[in-house]
């Protein structure tokens, strides 16, 4: 893919994230926003804040990029004739939302189909921006742009392991993921999307979950892995369908992980 196609490809990206914000931002902590829960048998909660954000991140593309694909989690999959496709999950973290907790994100990613080229998370609230593509990952905030570079190798045991539900997954996939955290220095829980973008940052060292859709995924592999990172299911497959997934710091303690996730 050739420089002007990746710049613009970037301006894009950026923009499809700027039109999220306000639609997020709207409805976050307000005593009025509406919710509904798409599982039966169980909670997956959408809110308007949502589908609006999608709504709107999806009138940019159709302005900039009407050639290319989509798929968002809200709307589903558009086709399209270039061979791209925009991958969008306008709130990743509707729980953490629902409380008012900002560690929900807006996450949008492009690429073909070997995963994504370059993605970004951004927090609205917080104003920061976890951007990763081929010239780099970068952090723009409240202090600046940094670029952003991953955790140098460490034993497992002085690893910092995060993941959004303690009760991760299935049986057999909680007891593996138990396996990593009981070696482990520290696991915390909670954090949604913004875990992934604290491993791109360095400040931790693993992110494990399980039942992944492409959307959850694309936006933060591409900044962890611009940042240095591995990204890979639990068996070290790709990782761009979803499922069982597994973020490192670098190779060292992905292969530790994946080691214990495999129950060695």
């Amino acid at each position: 893919m050739d420089t002007d196609t990746l710049a613009d490809l970037e301006a894009v990206a950026h923009a499809v994230a700027d039109a999220a914000r306000p639609a997020t931002l709207r409805h976050f902590r307000s005593d009025a926003l509406d919710v509904s829960n798409k599982r039966v048998g169980g909670f997956d909660p959408v809110t308007e804040g949502d589908r609006a954000a999608e709504t709107a991140m999806r009138a940019v593309l159709g302005e900039w990029r009407p050639q290319d694909a989509i798929l968002g989690e809200e709307f589903g999959h558009s086709d399209g004739q270039s061979g791209l496709c925009w991958v969008l999950d306008p709130i990743d973290g509707t729980r953490a939302y629902l409380c008012g907790a900002p560690t929900w994100g807006v996450l949008v990613a492009v690429g073909g189909d070997e995963g994504p080229v370059l993605g970004l998370i951004d927090q609205p609230f917080t104003k920061e921006r976890f951007f990763g593509g081929p010239g780099g990952a970068f952090w723009d905030g409240p202090l600046g742009r940094r670029r952003l570079r991953t955790r140098p190798p460490r034993g497992l045991d002085e690893a910092i392991v995060l993941s959004t539900f303690p009760e991760i997954g299935t049986e057999e996939e909680h007891a593996a993921f138990t396996a990593v955290s009981r070696a482990a220095k520290l696991t915390r829980y909670g954090l949604d999307c913004y875990g992934y973008a604290l491993l791109a940052a360095g400040q931790v060292d693993l992110v494990i979950e399980a039942g992944l859709q492409s959307y959850d995924i694309h936006g933060p592999m591409a900044v962890i892995e611009a940042a240095g990172g591995v990204v890979t299911t639990w068996d070290g497959g790709p990782a761009r369908h979803g499922g069982r997934i597994v973020a490192a710091a670098n190779l060292e303690i992905h292969a530790a992980a994946c080691a214990r996730l495999a129950g060695g």
